[in-house]
């Protein structure tokens, strides 16, 4: 026994001795760890399975006070879900110590969709006889040519299943042989199926649809001959990159961060700060994406339904597509890899998902003197930290950018497949096309685009110079005419500081130009500022969904565009930490409500973008990428331009 535990303490300390700071991810053998832990328990369950295993991230006081060779706390949050029972447990675990810290069951809660359940549906739903009818009617009999797609439920019509249990949703198309099935949906039919008993529910057939022909494909093989006239474009660092790493932190170009792939949220930063004179200075503490929604414009029954939060539903960093260089990233770029805990609680690794690499930006500054002939022109190189991730049909890069002039970008990239819907109609002159209402866009023959939206949430836990900051909002307005504007052309830009989180809750205004800038009010430049970041909207849309709708009640975050809360270490997700069939949701929608201070308080900014989609031919059978994002630009954090010290 003895022996068995110096063995024990051993194992533990080889295991831990490789994370060098509180915020690196969990290592592999942390995950395991972290299982042996909640599975050797007494409250474990017999069948307890793992949606999520990641690090319990400490206290941001215990991260501040951190130094090299210090130790520190090393805990695993994990979700345990049992199917027997129907229960959901949230588990802390000290791994230095191998104890419990916490085991609480969470009450009507479902965890994202588990891994085995992808491959569990299609089974399941495959054995039905109603749903081996409803293809019979089609003319389909080899089932095997059929591709059965998993969607989380989304809100329910029928409410006799409605009482808790644990539910996914099958779509069906025809299978190819290439990789674009998408392009033939089998319109009409619809599976629920309760996953904990492995039982067909419901079948919902509507009437046979036509089928399309084909479906167009997209890969070069399909696409032959390509295009011979490109010739080769390399981008190059014959020196080696401009940045450093140590474990997860990057420094690059006087910007400092650590990163992590979290399986729910993806790419995660984390310590952000700027070299200033020697003295780095905090600017963000986390920046993440909390949430996802895409919410469908089709009334239609069999559509309604489907609005999916990819990180709440599914997790998208759990999703991150393997990245290629000279494609995804440039040649110059670096890949990393990631690893993750599966649902028995076993550790994998994800290879090549995250990439770093450094790009030209452009000019940076610029000015020529007429008079003496003198030219200074600097040019910008800007960092990028990515992954992407593949939900079902769509793909989604998230970039974040980093700039010499000490700004950040968030950059979408969206692209993949549109979610189509069948209908008999081959062409825009065929009535058949306009029975149903205008609620989409034909895009091939029997084939329709929907209407959409893509909604994402970003949570910028803000600490500049500090953690204690306030938030203003900045609109910019024409001065009424008067004796203070007696030309017309005055502009004037009003601040308002928010004093409550209520009074934050803000849209957009073009015509104000409205941005937002937080700041520290306890400090104060040799300028007279209040060193800050103004946070610049880019292109967005509101919702259609209007406000009584399902996914507006569950998605409260695309109420507004800008939110500002009083930071709890707790509230990280936006549509609540169990998203997953939640009817009513429960997040930012419902902290704000409190109304608490948010003057020279410790906030977290929460970002709504969205893009408005109404598909265009062009855009199938894959889309071209589209772009939406924002930026955060310093606002008297500096005193002068920081990139005049560019060679």
């Amino acid at each position: 026994m003895k022996f068995n535990l110096i063995v024990l303490a051993v194992f533990f300390a080889v295991s831990l001795r490789a994370a060098n700071h509180p915020l690196e991810p969990l290592n592999k053998k942390e995950l395991e760890l972290a299982g042996k832990c909640a599975r050797t328990s007494p409250q474990f369950p017999k069948e307890g399975m793992f949606p999520l295993i990641v690090l319990n991230e400490p206290p941001k006081e215990e991260v501040r006070a951190f130094s090299p060779g210090k130790t520190f706390r090393r805990e695993a949050l994990i979700w345990v879900f049992e199917k027997k029972s129907n229960q959901t447990f949230q588990v802390v675990c000290d791994l230095k110590k191998q104890s419990l810290l916490l085991w609480k069951e969470e009450k009507k809660a479902q965890p994202m969709v588990l891994l085995d359940e992808y491959e569990k549906l299609p089974v399941i739903v495959n054995k039905d006889v109603r749903w081996q009818e409803a293809m019979k009617k089609r003319g389909i009999t080899d089932f095997s040519k059929i591709q059965i797609d998993a969607w989380a439920a989304g809100h329910l019509i029928n409410k006799d299943f409605d009482d808790g249990r644990r539910l996914l949703r099958a779509i069906s198309y025809v299978k190819e042989k290439d990789m674009n099935f998408y392009g033939r949906p089998i319109e009409g039919v619809i599976v629920l199926v309760d996953m904990n008993a492995e039982k067909v529910l419901e079948v919902i057939d509507t009437g046979v649809v036509q089928i399309a022909e084909k479906s167009e494909q997209f890969d070069a093989k399909s696409q032959s001959p390509t295009r011979k006239d490109i010739k080769p474009l390399k981008i190059s660092q014959p020196k080696g990159a401009s940045y450093k790493k140590n474990g997860n932190e990057i420094i690059w170009q006087k910007w400092h961060f650590r990163w992590s792939l979290h399986p729910r949220e993806g790419l995660v930063l984390y310590d952000i700060g700027y070299e200033d004179q020697g003295k780095i200075r905090p600017v963000l503490y986390r920046a993440s994406v909390s949430e996802m929604v895409v919410p469908y414009g089709d009334p239609d029954g069999n559509w309604a339904w489907r609005n999916a939060f990819d990180a709440g539903e599914y997790g998208i960093g759990r999703l991150a597509a393997p990245l290629e260089k000279g494609k995804d990233i440039p040649d110059n770029g670096e890949l990393f890899n990631a690893t993750f805990s599966n649902d028995n609680g076993k550790p994998y690794e994800r290879k090549n998902v995250v990439g770093i690499y450094e790009r030209d930006g452009g000019m940076i500054w610029k000015h020529w003197d007429i008079y003496s002939d003198k030219n200074e022109v600097r040019r910008a190189r800007e960092l990028i930290i990515t992954f992407t991730t593949a939900v079902g049909n769509y793909d989604y890069a998230f970039k974040w950018i980093f700039g010499q002039e000490g700004g950040i970008r968030q950059e979408l990239d969206l692209s993949g497949i549109m979610l189509p819907k069948g209908v008999d109609a081959k062409n825009l002159q065929d009535p058949k096309l306009h029975e149903g209402g205008h609620y989409g866009h034909l895009v091939a023959p029997n084939v329709v685009a929907p209407h959409h939206q893509h909604f994402f949430n970003f949570r910028l836990d803000f600490d500049i110079d500090g953690e204690k900051n306030s938030v203003m909002e900045i609109n910019t307005r024409s001065v009424e005419k008067g004796k203070d504007n007696p030309f017309n052309n005055a502009i004037q830009m009003e601040e308002v500081v928010f004093k409550k989180e209520g009074e934050s809750c803000r849209n957009m205004s073009l015509e104000e130009a409205r941005k937002w800038r937080v700041f520290n009010p306890n400090l104060r430049s040799s300028l007279g500022y209040q060193p800050g970041y103004i946070l610049i909207p880019e292109d967005n849309t509101i919702p259609y969904s209007r406000a009584e709708s399902g996914v507006r009640k569950r998605a409260g975050f695309i109420d507004y565009h800008f939110w500002t809360t009083q930071y709890h270490p707790d509230e990280i997700y936006s549509a609540g930490d169990f998203i997953n069939q939640n009817k009513l949701g429960y997040g930012l929608k419902q902290w704000a409500s409190n109304d608490e201070s948010i003057v020279n308080q410790d906030l977290v900014t929460w970002y709504t973008v969205g893009i408005t989609h109404v598909p265009r031919p062009e855009e199938w059978p894959i889309m071209p990428v589209a772009h939406l994002g924002f930026k955060l630009l310093p606002g008297g954090f500096f005193t002068k331009n920081p990139s005049l010290d560019l060679p």
